[in-house]
């Protein structure tokens, strides 16, 4: 059994995602980020940076934080979804935790909820969000999956286009990485994780 603490963000999703297409059986322990309660003192000794997503594994007595390394830490401890080649997968893991995460974050920030307030801002990050997804479909021409196998890269990366609204992103302008988002929106662990810890909004659909 494995205790999983979590919320509804991108992030989150990653490992909730991860759990289901593992098979894994886990316990949902909700950590409100909007009520401050990753700041608790019981959920930073699982998770020092204060940050959801975190695990416990109760069988290894292991707890970990950091959405990537949790993903590292279940796909070799079963085996599964390393790809087709381990240092490609991590390249592209690492490409999502350095960038995609960052970047699109930012404009989540600038462009959803402080639209208006720095232009700059939100020019910029709304550019580094094109030229990002540029990158993912120029790479989805030749691979039906990031590594290409699915793999934990593709659960990392997944969730953060899932707002592609949010980031005012046409994903059709985008076939490569329209037709990867469907697919992976198809699947049914991916449907299961995408509502942990509980249902918010339906996938969305361009």
């Amino acid at each position: 059994m494995i205790d999983l603490y979590t919320w509804p963000t991108p992030n989150g999703r990653k490992v909730s995602i991860a759990l289901e297409e593992l098979g894994l059986r886990y316990e949902v322990h909700p950590v409100n980020i909007g009520e401050g309660e990753q700041n608790a003192p019981a959920f930073r000794a699982i998770s020092p940076n204060g940050k959801i997503p975190a695990i416990v594994d109760r069988e290894a007595g292991r707890a970990l934080m950091e959405s990537g390394a949790i993903l590292l830490y279940l796909a070799e401890r079963e085996n599964r979804f390393l790809g087709d080649d381990r240092w490609q997968t991590v390249e592209w893991l690492m490409l999502q935790m350095g960038g995609i995460g960052p970047m699109l974050g930012q404009a989540h920030h600038f462009l959803k909820f402080n639209p208006g307030k720095a232009p700059y801002a939100e020019l910029r990050y709304r550019m580094e969000a094109e030229r990002l997804y540029g990158v993912l479909d120029a790479r989805l021409a030749d691979v039906e999956y990031l590594a290409g196998s699915y793999s934990i890269a593709d659960m990392a990366t997944w969730p953060w286009i899932s707002r592609y609204e949010w980031q005012q992103m046409d994903l059709t302008a985008f076939p490569n990485l329209l037709r990867w988002y469907l697919a992976i929106a198809d699947r049914a662990p991916v449907r299961r994780g995408y509502d942990v810890p509980g249902y918010v909004n339906d996938i969305p659909r361009p």
